[in-house]
């Protein structure tokens, strides 16, 4: 009968992606989210810091109630650790949201006799920005595509212009 080789220390590499969960007074950590009470140093009170597992910094930091003490601060339970998460996922949510709509502009115009939808979509390198114009029919044919700089402005006239010059690189 063969036996089996054993490796030690295969039960030491518990290799896991997800972090420890953690329910301390002043620090939990769960659903991807870890909450830490800290001392606020604008003044004499706390606040929390909330930060998605894997960032370096918080995604939101905001007043923390105190305890009954009026020193120590209140320590941190389930139904406030899901209300900061739901806070701050709505927070990212909403900076990703505002991020996008900066980024990317779209509108339609009549040009050429036809309806047509410009977009610019820039590209924030932090060595090379720049943007793309693009122009797509009716039926989502596109019709051109340029590089431009960054600093386009997309409106109105600019997308008209654009067209009816023949979907030329704009200076």
């Amino acid at each position: 009968m063969a036996l089996p080789i054993l490796f030690p220390f295969n039960d030491c590499l518990a290799v896991t992606d997800t972090p420890e969960k953690i329910q301390e007074p002043r620090l939990w950590r769960d659903n991807g989210w870890t909450a830490k009470v800290i001392k606020n140093d604008d003044d004499d009170g706390w606040a929390v810091a909330m930060t998605r597992d894997g960032e370096r910094e918080p995604a939101l930091v905001g007043p923390w109630t105190m305890g009954r003490d009026k020193k120590n601060p209140k320590p941190l339970d389930g139904a406030a650790f899901n209300t900061l998460v739901k806070t701050a996922s709505e927070f990212v949510r909403r900076s990703e949201q505002q991020l996008h709509a900066s980024l990317h502009r779209s509108i339609t115009v009549t040009a050429r006799s036809e309806r047509i939808t410009v977009s610019l979509d820039i590209v924030p390198d932090e060595e090379n920005p720049y943007a793309v114009l693009s122009a797509v029919d009716d039926g989502g044919a596109s019709l051109a595509e340029v590089r431009v700089a960054p600093s386009f402005t997309l409106n109105r006239s600019s997308a008209v212009a654009w067209a009816e010059a023949g979907f030329v690189r704009p200076k």
